[in-house]
C-alpha cells in the first residue's frame, strides 16, 4: 500500500513539473530542424522548380510547426548545395557528382533567402572530413583527392581527408571562409562525424601520418588535437570574417563515461573523447563554439544512455555556451513516457525537461522532414502545445552585449481589415547594432502592453514591414529590432491601430 502511495506521488509531481514547464512558452527558445541532403534521393530526381517547390513547402511546415531555426546540410561529403569554385556539385544534389543543376539554381542562396522570408534562421551544416560513402565510390575529376591523395585516408571502404594535415585544415578553413564571405547564413553547423566512428577490428589507418607528425606523443592526445587545431581555425576564420556569425556543432550524446572519466556521464555507451577524438567540452571552455547541440537520440530511461540523465549532465557542462537537446522524432514519438505518466509517446516530457533545465534554450529536431511529414502527430503538438508562440533565437552575449536602437518612422494604416505595418532601420555604422530582424508584437487597445509575452508576437521579419488580416477593433502594435547577435531593442516603438 505504501509503495503504490509512494509510486502515485511521484507520478503526480512529476506531472505537475511538466505541466508547470509547458504552461508558459518561452519568448526565446531555439527551435531548430536539421536538413540532411546526404541520402536523399529526392533532390537529383527532381527538376530546379520542383525542388524549390519541394523546399518552400517543407519551410512552411516547420515554420508552422514552431521553428525558428534550420539547419540545412550544405556539404554532406567534401562536395556542394551551392555555387563552388572550390568543390564539386554534390551528387545528392543532380545525381552525379560534378555535376551541375540544370536549370542552374543554387540550393544554400535559395534557403538563405526563403528561410528569411518567413523569420527563421539559416545554419550552413558541413561535415568536415568525410569525401566518399561507400567503397566503390571516387572522388569525381577535379577534386583535391587527386591532386593530394597522400592526405586522405581509406577507412572500411571510405575516403576521409586525414585530420593530421595542416593542408587539409586549411583547406576546410578554406571552403567555411567562402561560404561564411559569400552568403547572409546565421551560422556555420558541424555534426558529429569528426574521426570516424569505430569499425569493430579496424584501427584507423593513420600511421603514415602518425610516424609523420606525432612525434611520439599518446595517439588519443595526438588525434584529439588535430581535431582541436581545425575547431580552433574554424571558430578564428568565421570570427575574423563574419563576427556575428556563429559556429555550431552537434556531437554524439556521450562525452565520456563515468568509468572513463569521474566527470563523465552516468552511461555506457561510445565516447566522443575516446572513439571520435572530439573533446567537445575544450571547444566550449576555449570558446571556440557558440552552442552545441548533443544528439540525446535515446529514449528518456535508456538503460546505456538515458535521455533524462544526459540532458541534465550536459546542462551541468554548458561552460557559459548556448546549449540545445537534439531530439529524435522517431524515438521521442515512439516510445510510451515514464515516471507514471500515461502519455503515449514523451515529447511534453522531454520539451518540459529543456525548459526546466537553466542552461538549455532550446531543441532540435531529427530529421525535419519527420516534423514536416506529421510523424505521429508530432507537428500537429508542436503547433497546437507546445511550439505555438513564435519564439526568438536566444542572443549570444559573449559575441556583442549591447542593445540596437529602436525602429525609426513607424506607420500604420488599416484598409478593408487588413493592417500594414511600415517602418525604417535605426541608423548605426556599428555592424553589429545593425536591424538583422525586427519583432512585431500585437496587443488588444485596453490591454496590458508586455513584450516579454511570448503570446503577443505576431511575426519575425527580415524586412521593415508587416501585414496582416484582423478583426474590426483597436490595437496597439509595437516593433523592435534584433540586432546580429540577437540582442533585441529594450522598449520598441508603439503605435495605435483603429480597424473601423
Amino acid at each position: 500500500m505504501k509503495v503504490n502511495l509512494r509510486i502515485t506521488l511521484v507520478a503526480v509531481a512529476l506531472c505537475a513539473t511538466v505541466i508547470a514547464a509547458l504552461a508558459r512558452q518561452p519568448k526565446w527558445e531555439f527551435r531548430g530542424a536539421w536538413i540532411n541532403t546526404i541520402y536523399q534521393e529526392q533532390y537529383s530526381q527532381q527538376s530546379t522548380l520542383e525542388n524549390k517547390i519541394y523546399l518552400c513547402s517543407l519551410l512552411d511546415k516547420l515554420r508552422h510547426a514552431g521553428c525558428n531555426v534550420v539547419i540545412f546540410q550544405v556539404r554532406p561529403q567534401s562536395d556542394a548545395f551551392y555555387e563552388s569554385d572550390i568543390e564539386p556539385w554534390s551528387k545528392h544534389l543532380t545525381g552525379s557528382a560534378g555535376r551541375a543543376p540544370q536549370p542552374a539554381w543554387d540550393p544554400l542562396q535559395f534557403m538563405v533567402e526563403q528561410a528569411h522570408a518567413r523569420g527563421m534562421e539559416l545554419h550552413a551544416w558541413l561535415n568536415p572530413y568525410r569525401v566518399t560513402t561507400s567503397a566503390k565510390e571516387l572522388p569525381p575529376k577535379g577534386h583535391i583527392y587527386h591532386d593530394h591523395p597522400e592526405r586522405f585516408v581509406k577507412y572500411a571502404g571510405k575516403i576521409y581527408f586525414d585530420p593530421a594535415y595542416k593542408e587539409n585544415r586549411d583547406y576546410i578553413a578554406r571552403v567555411v571562409k567562402d561560404i561564411v564571405s559569400r552568403y547572409d547564413i546565421d551560422a556555420i553547423h558541424l555534426d558529429d562525424y569528426f574521426y570516424p566512428y569505430p569499425v569493430s577490428g579496424k584501427p584507423f589507418p593513420d600511421n603514415a601520418s602518425y610516424k609523420k607528425f606525432g612525434k611520439g606523443t599518446n595517439r588519443g592526445d595526438w588525434r584529439r588535437q588535430n581535431v582541436n587545431l581545425l575547431i580552433e581555425q574554424l571558430h578564428k576564420v568565421i570570427t575574423d570574417t563574419k563576427p556575428w556569425v556563429r559556429f555550431g556543432i552537434s556531437p554524439f550524446g556521450i562525452w565520456r563515461n563515468k568509468a572513463s572519466d569521474a566527470d563523465g556521464s552516468d552511461t555506457n555507451g561510445l565516447q566522443n573523447y575516446d572513439d571520435l577524438y572530439a573533446d567537445v567540452l575544450l571547444w566550449t571552455r576555449q570558446g571556440w563554439v557558440d552552442y552545441l547541440i548533443p544528439q540525446l537520440y535515446w529514449e528518456l530511461e535508456h538503460k546505456a544512455a538515458s535521455t533524462l540523465k544526459l540532458s541534465r549532465w550536459w546542462n551541468d557542462h554548458a561552460n557559459g555556451r548556448h546549449l540545445y537537446i537534439g531530439q529524435s522524432v522517431k524515438v521521442t514519438m515512439d516510445k510510451p513516457d515514464v515516471g507514471g505518466s500515461k502519455a503515449k509517446n514523451q515529447l511534453a516530457h522531454k520539451i518540459a525537461l529543456s525548459r526546466e533545465l537553466p542552461c538549455v534554450q532550446g531543441n532540435c529536431w531529427w530529421p525535419g522532414y519527420l516534423v514536416a511529414d506529421n510523424y505521429k502527430g508530432v507537428a500537429d503538438l508542436l503547433t497546437d502545445q507546445y511550439q505555438s508562440t513564435v519564439a526568438l533565437v536566444p542572443p549570444s552575449p559573449w559575441i556583442d552585449d549591447k542593445r540596437p536602437g529602436e525602429v525609426k518612422h513607424l506607420k500604420a494604416d488599416c484598409d478593408g481589415g487588413r493592417v500594414e505595418l511600415r517602418w525604417k532601420a535605426p541608423s548605426t555604422r556599428d555592424k553589429m547594432q545593425q536591424a538583422r530582424a525586427y519583432v512585431v508584437y500585437r496587443f488588444d487597445d485596453n490591454g496590458d502592453i508586455d513584450i516579454d509575452d511570448a503570446t503577443a508576437i505576431r511575426a519575425v521579419t527580415y524586412e521593415p514591414q508587416y501585414s496582416e488580416v484582423v478583426d474590426k477593433g483597436k490595437y496597439t502594435y509595437v516593433v523592435t529590432v534584433i540586432d546580429r547577435a540577437n540582442n533585441e531593442s529594450p522598449e520598441g516603438v508603439k503605435i495605435k491601430v483603429n480597424c473601423k
